[in-house]
């Protein structure tokens, strides 16, 4: 058996998301939503096997995998060794219908000869309660069904079900459709919805694609990073999950393994700057939905993360029917982050909203009722910016008043100041602006650490770590500010090892990182852009590109030795810093020609 990669596609359709494997296989899907038990969970090494839906193509050569152009439809050709080949078209449908998205929670395969008499054998092998057992199966004329933990899907083919539902292999001498999804009939024969859906399905993402603001450069990756970043929304909520995929570890054999098919309000407003960055406003809109349909408290207070339908207890767990991404256990579901206190997520959530008040494309802009709503979380900010936190980075086993953290809070009553005058609100905005300048002339002092020449990671401290990047772009301090130089060039010096980043080398509760931490390496190259040295940020970015999977994908982590990514998969984190840093970069596009 092959080892697990992550050389893996994605496809979705906002309401469900799933992994192809580079031979074609589905190793990762949850049903009946992103954080939902994971049906096919072959990435995480099932103890009793299955777990998986493969077209797997007999004396099997090689396979090339890449992305029908500017679409979410992934196509997977597989070759074998006497000339035979096999494409395989993977999708979930959607498009606009009667005034609605239509996304249904399903996916469509298609699957054709291109050459000579190859022999296929189709395995739909499902897994019920996290790779503990094989559900219960049932089959008509032409489906499988599958009763799953509150869910029956069904399978509805015209190829052969007798050679479908026993995994024997045959020639394949036409094309064929598969169409996963609940247990309701097709209305029309299954292969003319495959075509119907895959055409229509193809047209929404370009027509999406299109009316993007991407740059002159790097179009491609952008592009690709746009369109998975909006994989990554749960529509029916507005929530944005961290990855698809949960439990694969930071490095080999170490125990930073989470699950992050939540919504973080950091990474979620991440996800948004970026997307506006490129026109793309309808996901503000929605994650700002979200945001206000959370079960926060009238004070404003606001945890880390939710679940993407709202849930505030996200309670860990072990989950032993799986042995982990290469029998790397264990396989976690649940995040215990939701218990702790972040201070900066009071300033994500404003800095994602804040474009709703400026931008005059969108229909429902930003109004005094939008802003009173925002005020509480602006005083919790103000309340908290000199209290220690976990951070950013989670810490589990320490806290302190992390510049970063202090830095957001500040960004929050920063940017509610901004509002108030935007809306003609005079003494709400001196208000806000009494309190931001109060924050900013504390934390510029108490966070300049004058021995070592360069700000530290918390106020009072010593260390470094990667977010202090970001503080001119948040507006903190001037990109030309002596102090930022000199903080950008010690990370440089401390922080990088090659052309990757760590977030921090100091050990933590888990001891001392061992990948870089792929954000980290976009700020980076924002950061040495920010400060003048345009050639070297735009040779590290290069090189950055390169680490991408063979369809353009990025995951947390990449091993420093040989570029092996690690950890969840796809991040947004990572493919916001990869649009944030083309932009950033590009040529004008009134070079072009």
């Amino acid at each position: 058996m092959t080892e697990r990669d992550l050389n893996l596609g994605l496809v979705g359709n906002g309401s469900v998301g799933a992994l192809v494997d580079a031979r074609a296989s589905v190793v990762w899907c949850c049903l009946p939503t992103f954080d939902g038990d994971p049906t096919f969970c072959a990435l995480l090494s099932p103890r009793d096997g299955g777990g998986e839906w493969a077209i797997e193509l007999e004396d099997l050569a090689g396979s090339e995998q890449s992305y029908l152009h500017n679409t979410a439809v992934l196509r997977t050709v597989l070759r074998d060794a006497h000339g035979g080949a096999v494409e395989v078209l993977d999708f979930a449908p959607r498009w606009r219908d009667h005034g609605r998205f239509y996304r249904p929670i399903g996916l469509v395969r298609r699957v054709r000869p291109l050459s000579g008499a190859p022999r296929i054998r189709v395995r739909v092998e499902p897994a019920a309660d996290w790779g503990a057992r094989a559900p219960e199966r049932t089959w008509g004329s032409n489906h499988l069904r599958w009763l799953l933990d509150g869910l029956a899907v069904r399978l509805t083919t015209d190829a052969p079900l007798r050679l479908v539902r026993d995994g024997l292999p045959f020639v394949l001498d036409r094309e064929l459709a598969f169409v996963l999804g609940p247990d309701e009939p097709l209305a029309q024969p299954v292969a003319a919805y495959a075509r119907h859906a895959q055409e229509r399905t193809e047209n929404y993402w370009r027509e999406w694609v299109r009316y993007l603001s991407v740059p002159l450069e790097w179009q491609q990756a952008v592009i690709r990073s746009a369109i998975t970043l909006k994989l990554c929304q749960y529509e029916d909520t507005g929530a944005i999950v961290a990855a698809m995929t949960t439990s694969i570890p930071e490095a080999a054999h170490t125990s930073r393994n989470w699950d992050y098919r939540y919504c973080w309000l950091r990474d979620a407003a991440f996800v948004v700057r970026a997307l506006n960055r490129l026109g793309a406003t309808r996901t503000m809109e929605e994650f700002i939905r979200y945001i206000f349909n959370l079960a926060a408290g009238d004070d404003g207070h606001l945890q880390p993360l939710y679940g993407i339908g709202f849930e505030s207890r996200l309670h860990e767990e072990d989950m032993p029917a799986l042995a982990g991404y290469r029998g790397m256990g264990p396989v976690r579901r649940g995040n215990l982050a939701w218990k702790q206190h972040q201070h900066d997520v009071y300033g994500s959530v404003v800095l994602a909203a804040t474009q709703l008040f400026f931008d005059e494309r969108l229909e429902q802009p930003g109004d005094a009722a939008m802003f009173a709503r925002l005020e509480p979380i602006g005083e919790q900010a103000y309340a908290l910016y000199d209290r220690p936190d976990a951070g950013l980075w989670e810490f589990r086993g320490r806290a302190d008043v992390h510049t970063y953290s202090a830095v957001m809070c500040w960004a929050a009553c920063d940017r509610l100041a901004k509002i108030a005058e935007r809306l003609g609100l005079d003494d709400r905005a001196a208000a806000w602006r009494e309190r931001a300048d109060a924050i900013h002339a504390h934390v510029a002092q108490a966070a300049w650490n004058a021995e070592r020449g360069h700000f530290a990671d918390a106020l009072g401290g010593e260390r470094l770590d990667a977010s202090l990047l970001l503080m001119a772009d948040i507006g903190f301090i001037a990109a030309d500010d002596p102090r930022f130089v000199a903080t950008v060039e010690a990370i440089g010096r401390d922080l990088r090892r090659g052309n990757g980043l760590f977030r921090y080398v100091a050990p933590d509760d888990f001891g001392a990182p061992e990948t870089s931490f792929t954000i980290c390496s976009f700020w980076y190259v924002e950061a040495l852009a920010s400060i003048g040295r345009l050639d070297e940020a735009r040779e590290l970015f290069e090189s950055l590109l390169a680490r991408r999977n063979p369809v353009g994908l990025l995951s947390e982590d990449l091993a420093f030795e040989d570029g092996e990514a690690w950890g969840n998969f796809p991040q947004t984190y990572s493919h916001v810093g990869l649009i944030s840093a083309a932009m950033r970069l590009s040529r004008p596009w009134s070079d072009a020609g």
